[in-house]
């Protein structure tokens, strides 16, 4: 009897070897189809056109929903670049050196398209179409998106010089990707950047003091050398760059190389690299111009006017990956909730906590209709209605959405608690990259200035914005009466730019709402209109009002890991 009671205890050595075993845990989200496990993005993709494109951007879902993939954001995030200013034998290179993990992502984006499509294939949806695939590769990493949309967005620019487009728009768009540091006469493929900000200005690019010194007769097209310093580089390992410069006959817009057609190292000497606190596997300089040779694009006097066509593009990116962070903050969320338990309950069927991850689903939908419906206007500019939506649209989206992302990044990290504050969780990350796009771009005091500007100038776009929420008139009361206020509050002319955070807050909600009412799900549409419209007594995410369905919103955006 008593050898079998020792037989049942388990000796020392087993004791120590195992101490418990691990249960109520999430499995990791990945190996998953991140565009066929988003049903918001199905929809909003069909509903704006771009339906033609869902075969392509399954197989990419499937892809930037790869384990191996996911990772590749991680080891990007991990390795931060680094500056060289000069090779072993003192020559100055000005090399920016990355992890392979970085020009993997970079090589998946340029190889599909997402710095070009819309230019090389223009059709129908194209915007639409490549704002989605922005979107899904922006939720695996988004630092290197910046050099995706910079290069993206420098075609509207360039156009306005047709002989420098013709000699570098075919390289910009072609779906190769080369990193060398080498001119870029010996390169089929280039990236292109932006040198816009100085230390005394920030926003006020007017205030530039860089100076360009024409090296012939001067004037459009023509060579001019550089004599300054850019404060704000972002992605200094790209071949050329859209920059500011105070020429002769005011501030112009200039096309600057790293490389001389000599094929000399031109002038454009980084000093160092910025410390961010997100945004890390991209690279960030401090960039002085000793004479660099640089080609006016456009007039001369008119550079704002030039590249404010690339800062268009770049704003509108800034919503598609705001919104992308949204839609993988809530997955996150989401994902563990469904598998986590406590207090004898899964978290998911908590009401509580159904309310907080209910409010982060609506928060992400509502983001990804309105950046999806600019696409389209983007897509249909030829449209005086479109275009006009474009203009004002896009800077009360890139005010809102942006403005919106880190609260509601800090909110789904609550949701996953300490494991969510873990560096090897994708959340910090996602934290410490929100509120990038809010400040990077004009920030939102910026983009309400601009919306004030452009009610201004063009008084026509404010008709084209009402004219877009009347498509919903009639469908919910309490949409008509937030409209109906916000019409009337937008005619007092008196202290409208103090108020105008207030106002832009209010033209971004009534445009969500109406588009979730006229292309949403009912359930989302309705708990939008009570959460943001109705009631707007607490300003925390989870104190939806009683009386919303939950569960079908909350089943509706989760990710289902096979």
């Amino acid at each position: 009897m008593n050898a079998q009671i020792e037989d049942a205890v388990p000796s020392r050595d087993q004791v120590l070897a195992k101490t418990h075993e691990v249960i109520n845990q999430s499995p990791p989200l990945e190996n998953y189809n991140a565009f066929t496990q988003d049903r918001a993005l199905q929809e909003s993709v069909r509903q704006n056109g771009a339906g033609w494109a869902e075969a392509e951007l399954t197989e990419f879902g499937a892809l930037s929903g790869r384990a191996d993939v996911i990772e590749l954001g991680f080891q990007a995030n991990e390795n931060k670049p680094v500056l060289h200013t000069h090779d072993r034998h003192g020559h100055r290179v000005d090399l920016v050196k990355f992890h392979p993990a970085y020009h993997a992502l970079m090589r998946i984006a340029i190889e599909h398209g997402i710095h070009s499509a819309p230019w090389t294939a223009p059709r129908a949806g194209a915007h639409v179409a490549r704002a989605a695939m922005a979107y899904l590769q922006s939720q695996v990493e988004a630092a290197h998106q910046c050099p995706i949309t910079m290069t993206f967005a420098a075609i509207p620019a360039l156009r306005h010089q047709p002989d420098l487009a013709a000699a570098w728009i075919p390289k910009i768009t072609a779906r190769e990707y080369d990193p060398r540091n080498v001119p870029d006469g010996d390169k089929q493929a280039v990236t292109i950047g932006m040198a816009m900000t100085e230390k005394q200005g920030g926003s006020d690019v007017r205030a530039n003091t860089t100076r360009a010194y024409p090296v012939g007769t001067g004037g459009s097209g023509q060579a001019y050398e550089l004599v300054g310093h850019k404060y704000f580089v972002s992605a200094p390992m790209c071949d050329a760059f859209l920059a500011l410069a105070q020429a002769p006959g005011g501030l112009s817009c200039f096309l600057l190389p790293r490389w001389r057609p000599d094929g000399e190292k031109n002038p454009l000497q980084i000093q160092c690299l910025k410390n961010k606190m997100g945004n890390l596997a991209n690279a960030s300089s401090e960039t002085e111009l000793r004479g660099a040779l640089a080609w006016m694009v456009g007039e001369e006097g008119r550079g704002v006017r030039t590249i404010i066509e690339m800062v268009a593009m770049t704003r509108f990116d800034c919503m598609i990956g705001s919104s992308a962070g949204m839609r993988q903050a809530a997955a996150q969320a989401l994902h563990h909730c469904h598998y986590r338990s406590a207090f004898g309950a899964r978290l998911s069927e908590q009401p509580l906590m159904q309310n907080v991850l209910t409010d982060l689903v609506l928060e992400s939908e509502a983001a990804l209709a309105y950046t999806l419906r600019i696409g389209r206007a983007l897509d249909h500019q030829e449209q005086e209605h479109e275009r006009l939506l474009a203009r004002i649209g896009t800077a009360i989206g890139k005010y809102w959405i942006c403005k919106r992302t880190p609260n509601h990044a800090y909110e789904a990290m609550e949701c996953i608690g300490g494991s969510g504050v873990m560096e090897d969780c994708i959340m910090p990350r996602l934290l410490r990259e929100s509120p990038v796009n809010a400040i990077w771009e004009g920030s939102s005091n910026v983009q309400c200035l601009d919306v004030l500007r452009a009610m201004h100038k063009e008084p026509a776009v404010v008709d084209a914005y009402f004219a877009e929420l009347a498509l919903a008139s009639g469908n919910d009361g309490r949409l008509d009466r937030f409209v109906e206020r916000l019409r009337k509050d937008l005619g007092d002319p008196v202290e409208a730019q103090y108020r105008s955070r207030d106002l832009v807050d209010r033209l971004a909600l009534a445009m969500q709402a109406s588009l979730l009412i006229r292309n949403g799900n009912a359930a989302v549409a309705d708990a939008f209109c009570s959460g943001r419209l109705q009631s707007r007594d607490s300003l925390s995410y989870g104190a939806l009002p009683k009386g919303i369905d939950c569960r079908p919103i909350i089943e509706r955006a989760r990710p289902q890991v096979p």
